[in-house]
This record gives C-alpha cells, sequence and structure tokens, in this order.
C-alpha cells in the first residue's frame, strides 16, 4: 500500500508573512497537488511573548490571498508542550542532556578572547561559535552557585554521546526543491551533526526548541516530505540524529532556494517592502507575485 505523501507549511506568527514564506508555502501545496498528497500548516508559536493571535489572524489572510488550500486540522505548537517535554525527558534518561549556564554574552567574550590571540575557534554551519562548555569559563565554585541559585540555564544535547549512543553514520534522503525534481530518485546525504556541537534543546522557561520540536510535530502529523528553504539544509543532520535518538521516523527532504533582497541576504519579517500585506495593499496581483519570486 502507497503511503499518501503529506507536506507541511510551518510558520510563526511573530511578523508578518514574506515573499520567501510565498515561495515555500505555494511549492508545498504545488507539490501536494502533482503528488496526490496532503498540505498541511503548522503553527510555530513557541515564543508566546512574540507570537500573537493577531499576527496570526493576519498571517491566515495572507495564505488564504495567497490561494493556499489548508488541510485541516492547523497544529500549534503552544498546544503541543507535553509531546516536547516527553521527548525531552527520554533523552534525559539516556544521559544525553545537560544544563549550560553560559550566557551569550559570556560564550561571545570567550571566543573573542581566544581569536584576539590568534587561535580559532569552531563555528557551526549558521556561523554561530560551537558551545565551549561552562567548565571552560565559570569555576566550579560559580558552577555550583549558579546552579543553587536557579540561574538561567539552556538544556544541550551532548552530541559526542549522542553519536555514540547511535553508533553508526546516519544520512539522510534528499531529492531536491523544485517541481522537476518532485519524481526523483532521492540520494543519501551524509549527517554531520558534529559540525553543529552540543545544540540546545529546550531553555530554564521554555521546554523545547527549534530542533527538537520540529523533529516531535513531523512525526505527529506523520509528515513524509519535508520541503523547506536551503538555510535549513545543514539543520537537518540535526534532526536526523534527534530522530534517530527519538524513534522518529524521517521524511525525505527537499531544500529549495531562497528569496534574497536587494543586498543579497535572505529575507527577515523586519523588511516590510517584502511582506505580503504591504505588496498586496499595493496591489501586486497574483501573477506579478508568482513572477517576483520565480513560479
Amino acid at each position: 500500500m502507497t503511503t499518501q505523501p503529506v507536506f507541511r507549511f510551518a510558520p510563526s506568527p511573530n511578523g508578518h508573512l514574506h515573499l520567501g514564506h510565498a515561495l515555500s508555502a505555494l511549492l508545498n501545496a504545488r507539490a501536494a497537488v502533482a503528488l496526490s498528497g496532503r498540505f498541511l500548516v503548522r503553527v510555530e508559536d513557541i515564543d508566546q511573548t512574540r507570537c500573537t493571535p493577531d499576527l496570526e489572524r493576519e498571517m491566515f489572510e495572507d495564505l488564504a490571498w495567497l490561494g493556499v488550500p489548508l488541510d485541516e486540522p492547523v497544529l500549534r505548537q503552544s498546544e503541543n508542550f507535553p509531546q516536547y517535554r516527553a521527548a525531552l525527558e527520554k533523552l534525559q534518561d539516556m544521559g544525553l542532556v545537560y544544563p549550560a549556564y553560559l550566557t551569550r554574552a559570556e560564550i561571545k567574550a570567550f571566543v573573542s578572547a581566544k581569536e584576539a590571540n590568534g587561535k580559532s575557534w569552531p563555528r557551526d554551519p549558521d556561523g554561530a561559535p560551537l558551545y565551549p562548555g561552562d567548565a571552560a569559563v565559570l569555576s566550579a565554585e560559580e558552577l555550583k552557585s549558579r546552579a543553587a541559585s536557579d540561574a538561567p540555564f539552556s538544556l544541550r544535547l551532548d552530541m559526542q554521546r549522542a553519536l555514540a549512543e547511535i553508533g553508526r553514520a546516519l544520512s539522510w534522503q534528499e531529492t531536491g526543491a523544485e517541481g522537476e525534481s518532485l519524481f526523483a530518485e532521492p540520494v543519501a546525504v551524509p549527517v554531520e551533526a558534529a559540525a553543529w556541537g552540543d545544540v540546545i534543546l529546550a531553555r530554564k522557561d521554555t521546554p523545547t526548541s527549534y530542533h527538537l520540536s520540529v523533529v516531535v510535530d513531523d512525526a505527529r502529523q506523520g509528515i513524509t516530505d519535508v520541503l523547506r528553504g536551503q538555510d535549513l539544509y545543514h539543520a537537518t543532520s540535526v534532526h536526523r540524529v534527534l530522530q534517530e535518538l527519538l524513534g522518529l521516523p524521517s521524511p525525505v527532504y527537499r531544500h529549495h532556494r531562497l528569496v534574497l533582497g536587494a543586498d543579497g541576504r535572505k529575507l527577515s519579517k523586519s523588511s516590510k517592502d517584502t511582506s505580503l500585506r504591504s505588496l498586496r495593499e499595493a496591489g501586486m496581483t497574483h501573477a506579478e507575485l508568482r513572477k517576483r519570486i520565480g513560479l
């Protein structure tokens, strides 16, 4: 029996959708139609401060204007916290998670001092310095004091232990992004999770991170095909590790090109001139939008 393909679009209502979101939503909707599959929307609203009901409502107005057909139900991450906690506790029971007390400022100062002395420091594929470990910066007394005072902390995955627990090389299935690649045979891409170091899985006041929630949500929704931006290509290595540790299925991945701004950078929600809301209020038509994003 052939499994029906299930695609998803997972925006965060912490700002208005822009042209890059339009490309991703339309590619997913088109792929679902081409493969006789389903297209789901997931609201990534873990950040309850920045994600607001008004922004979510306006997000769905933009999707309606795009003409994107939405299958119900719409999953909201804010309603899924118990599942994230359960996944995190499973990793903790395996001895793969530890509290990390260094602040961003302390990490930056430590790495800057190293590099100022001519020593290189490894960085992840996004360019952020790898976590040095609390003991590299803080004394045993300071660590004990922070733990006793209930100071802020992150919960990080011990990547070396995680990879040792898995004990074998991993890969993911990648088929490419655009319509002509939908029927292509997938190729195996080797996982290079060590390049990410000890990624954050949760924080003291937040029961999950993007990396943890995305694999839990994809499994919960039965997602078979993840079609997302090229900026998340390397993060797939982290997601495959978490899927393997948690016993979750791995979808087929397709990573599409990005829509770039005039400065050559990835669009952000602060770029109001490329927001769907401002463009449609200015009178842009569907045909003009598709031409602008290369569809």
